[in-house]
C-alpha cells in the first residue's frame, strides 16, 4: 500500500514548482509521480505523417520524485504526513498524522 495514490491531491514541497497543488495522474516508477500542471517541460517533436503526428514544440508533464510532494490535507490547507492504521474490521487505511483523521474511508 502506498502513501500517495493516483487521484490524490498533493502539494509540491521542493523544486521549481514549490507550493503548487494538483492531482496525481499516475505513478510511472517506484519513487516518482506525475502531477497535473507540475514539472512541465517542452519537447521538440519531429513530424511523423505515417502515425498522424504533427511536428513542433509540445508541452509534456514529467515525473517528480515522491520526496518532493506531500499529501494535501483539506482541513489545514497544508501538506501532511501520512501513516497507516488498522480499523476494527481489519481494513488498512491511511490517516493524517497531525489530525489523526482517516484519508480514505
Amino acid at each position: 500500500m502506498r502513501k500517495i495514490r493516483k487521484g490524490d491531491q498533493v502539494i509540491v514541497l521542493a523544486g521549481k514548482d514549490k507550493g503548487k497543488r494538483g492531482a496525481v495522474l499516475g505513478i510511472p516508477e517506484a519513487n516518482k509521480v506525475i502531477v497535473e500542471g507540475v514539472n512541465l517541460t517542452r519537447k521538440h517533436q519531429r513530424p511523423n505523417p505515417m502515425k498522424g503526428i504533427s511536428g513542433g514544440i509540445i508541452e509534456k508533464v514529467m515525473p517528480i520524485h515522491l520526496s518532493n510532494v506531500g499529501l494535501y490535507n483539506p482541513n489545514t490547507n497544508k501538506s501532511d504526513k501520512v501513516g497507516f492504521r488498522l480499523l476494527a474490521d481489519g481494513r488498512k487505511v491511511r490517516y493524517f498524522k497531525s489530525t489523526n483523521e482517516i484519508v480514505d474511508v
